[in-house]
């Protein structure tokens, strides 16, 4: 090892970085932060294998090795990949290692590559386990079982031969018009950054570098319009918009990924103050900063130039391209003296510390045929996590969740039950009763997988096991029961005809269940823009409502479903609505039309199931919402956490939701006492108390019921405040007249807002600490800080 000091992995990591850098020629160098070629180009079927294209041969030789491989793996309708030329489960970790072996014994120095795979909600590869979308996992409001989800998923993706995994959660949900809501937890920033957390601990078990998308304030763009503008202040991102961030950073996230939105006049991948000032020096991050695709190929609009481009982007604090044509011309770039070739350095050293730290040297990719890992298995019970309180409540012993290693799609599944959200029950409807015996099951969303899965999946192999709502009624239905189905409308509601055959199976029904919504499903038909976003119209709209590139100015359901709902409804007949859907729709009153509306979101391949069992009550609904529902799109903004300016609201309308945020019923009754604290007043260096509220399952069935803290100030502090904030939530499971006390412990880190100088402190002045069942049904007790 003697002169080669970067291969000995006894060193410490920053010296075999130093090392090896200083061996590097300024194209090795280049060729370090040069993410350009799409993975699905890196190889092609070759009989009943693949082998390596010329395109993928040239490419490594042209810069002395390769930084990052993005999408080997991928497939969807953008890449083009399916099971007929793609990579499956079967050959993922051998046509990872052929790609392996060639960059580390055809290069001079033998850097291995990064293999970058998507992992939005499961790994977009064919045979890669589908989670349900973020703002499912939002609705579950459990970080624990989110963690093990992710360890497993994390898992198969290093199975395959991943290092690398693209997730979104720094987004939230400030206007739900965006087409990406789906990829969000919710609006609120504590929600987030709670499962922010667990996402990345779930994936560092399984060994896997998570890098977050996107950074920052995307979810908060003009009008909802993707890749706009935002129109931020300082205080508003340092309190809305960083917290899963800093929870992110301080979890072990190996990178940020800048997003596509304007910041304060410039896109976030040429922002200095925002990628260095703040991400660096302020918040500590000394990971990568990846760019969005093709995202540093658009600074061309403003440099006029590529060369100066790709200066702009690396001296704004971006490490690692993606895509795009600019990065690879960095030696042109510093010859010129647009960049410094420390600058340079500065970012390859980032590339390559986390190749030292995944032990790439040592084990450059998995071996085809190798073990699959175990994946850790958090416990996804209650438990006591950082700022999560602690439950005071007799429990069963429960096997240990290390022992149960339970199957990812298992997990998929229970994610999906998990998130399924009651929004209104006459109390009589559900569950559904063995009398019964004549279902109609309606509606365009009631036997689509496609619909069912969200946006950003590969496509699903021929033949495998996945349940529709449609298939779930049918396999939970008592055996004597009638299921009939109609679609009864298209999806977007143009073509109207099957209506009168579905009114017609509802009429001759005991009860009608309309599972409606809205679809992120791309097809082979889809037209895309140069960044795999859909391209979609009003001239052609296609099948889709939501997703990457379709946002919707109108956030009603489609004419045609509410055409279908209010002729069905006209019959008679008891109506249950199901909403799969990747955001919230603005919903009218349903009261006099619907005896139940339950959210399912996109849960997932085997969603449907989930469905039944909370329709037959095999399980109670769980879900809370992570979002807050409007009556309309003109009401916009809805969300929960507003500035308090004792706003009454509209002269036509209410400021209100249609549901509020963390609103979700059961299938009992709960009350909940005035929570108690363990002193009134604390002091700033010592805000330390404990909050309990009790609570009591007043009905006939068990319930798991989700206590949510949230904080309101009422003076003092250095900014305007809020209508409240979310500060902590505990799950508490109540039998049957049972009673349990939920237990906050309370700390600087949920008393602190943001200060004058935007860092984060307890500030004297006067709060209420209110507890409730959602944002919108809380009781309070005062607290005096100072």
């Amino acid at each position: 090892m003697t002169g080669h000091l970067y291969r000995d992995p006894a060193a410490p990591v920053a010296e075999r970085v130093r090392d090896l850098l200083g061996r590097m020629t300024l194209t090795e160098k280049v060729g370090q932060v040069n993410q350009r070629m799409y993975g699905w180009h890196a190889y092609e079927r070759d009989g009943e294998g693949h082998r390596l294209t010329d395109a993928f041969r040239a490419e490594v030789a042209a810069y002395g090795g390769m930084g990052a491989l993005y999408g080997l793996q991928r497939a969807d309708a953008w890449s083009g990949v399916g099971f007929a030329d793609g990579i499956t489960a079967a050959d993922g970790a051998r046509v990872a290692g052929s790609v392996q072996r060639h960059v580390v014994e055809n290069t001079r120095l033998g850097i291995p590559v990064l293999f970058v795979e998507e992992v939005p909600h499961g790994h977009q590869a064919l045979d890669g386990t589908v989670l349900p979308v973020n703002l499912a996992v939002g609705a579950t409001w459990d970080p624990g079982l989110y963690e093990a989800a992710a360890a497993a998923v994390g898992a198969e993706v290093r199975a395959r031969g991943g290092h690398v995994a693209l997730v979104s959660a720094l987004d939230l949900v400030r206007d739900p018009r965006w087409g990406r809501t789906e990829e969000c937890f919710g609006e609120d920033p504590y929600l987030a950054a709670r499962l922010t957390e667990a996402l990345v601990r779930g994936m560092r078990t399984a060994q896997v570098a998570v890098v977050l998308k996107h950074f920052a304030g995307q979810g908060a763009t003009v009008g909802g319009r993707n890749s706009a503008a935002t129109e931020l202040g300082a205080r508003e991102v340092h309190e809305i918009h960083l917290a899963a961030a800093r929870a992110g950073i301080r979890a072990g996230a190996a990178g940020v990924m800048a997003a596509y939105n304007e910041f304060d006049g410039l896109p976030c991948v040429a922002s200095r103050p925002l990628l260095t000032e703040l991400l660096r020096e302020r918040l500590e991050f000394d990971g990568l900063v990846m760019a969005d695709g093709a995202a540093v190929d658009r600074l061309v609009r403003l440099t006029g130039d590529p060369v100066a481009a790709g200066a702009l982007a690396l001296n704004a604090g971006c490490d690692l391209s993606l895509w795009d044509a600019c990065f690879p011309r960095l030696a042109e770039a510093v010859a010129q003296g647009l960049v410094t070739e420390r600058t340079l350095d500065t970012a390859v050293a980032r590339v390559l510390t986390l190749k030292f730290r995944l032990g790439l040297f040592e084990q450059p990719s998995a071996q085809a045929g190798e073990q699959r890992p175990e994946p850790h298995t958090p416990a996804v019970e209650q438990r006591t996590e950082p700022h999560t309180p602690a439950v005071e409540q007799r429990r069963e012993p429960r096997t240990p969740a290390a022992e149960q290693r339970p199957d990812p799609r298992e997990l998929s599944e229970r994610i999906a039950r998990a998130s399924i959200t009651l929004l209104a029950h006459d109390g009589g409807i559900l569950p559904l009763a063995p009398s019964a015996r004549r279902i109609a099951v309606l509606g365009p969303n009631a036997d689509s997988i496609a619909q069912q899965i969200g946006d950003y999946t590969a496509p699903q192999r021929p033949g495998s096991h996945h349940v529709t709502v449609l298939d779930g009624i049918r396999s939970a239905a008592p055996p004597d029961t009638e299921v009939s189905y109609a679609p009864g409308c298209d999806l977007v509601g143009g073509d109207l005809s099957g209506v009168p055959g579905a009114v017609a199976l509802a009429a001759a029904a005991d009860i009608a269940v309309l599972v409606l919504g809205g679809s992120s499903a791309r097809s082979g038909d889809t037209s895309f823009d140069t960044n795999g976003a859909a391209v979609v119209t009003s001239a052609n709209p296609g099948g889709m409502t939501s997703g990457e590139g379709v946002d919707l100015a109108d956030l009603r359901l489609p004419d045609g479903q509410l055409a279908l709902l209010d002729a069905v409804a006209a019959t008679g007949v008891p109506v249950v609505v199901v909403l799969v859907q990747g955001r919230p729709h603005a919903l009218p009153d349903l009261s006099g039309t619907a005896g139940a509306v339950l959210s399912a979101w996109y849960p997932g391949p085997w969603g449907g199931r989930a469905v039944a069992d909370v329709l037959f009550g095999a399980a109670g609904p769980e879900g809370r919402l992570p979002v807050s529902i409007p009556r309309s799109a003109a009401q916009l903004p809805v969300f929960y956490n507003a500035k308090d300016h004792g706003y009454r609201g509209y002269v036509d309308q209410p400021a209100t939701a249609r549901y509020a945020f963390g609103h979700g019923l059961s299938y009992t009754t709960v009350a909940y006492e005035p929570p108690r604290l363990s002193r009134a007043r604390v002091i700033p260096d010592d805000p330390t108390l404990i909050c309990r509220v009790t609570v009591r399952n007043t009905g006939e069935r068990p319930v798991r019921e989700t206590v949510q803290l949230y904080l309101r100030r009422l003076s003092g502090g250095s900014s305007w405040p809020r209508v409240r904030e979310l500060r902590g939530f505990a799950r508490l499971d109540l039998r049957p007249g049972e009673e349990a006390d939920a237990v906050f412990a309370i700390d600087a880190d949920t008393l602190a807002s943001v200060t004058r100088d935007l860092g984060l402190a307890v500030e004297p002045g006067e709060l209420m600490l209110e507890t409730g069942p959602s944002s919108a049904e809380t009781q309070g007790v005062p607290l005096v800080i100072g």
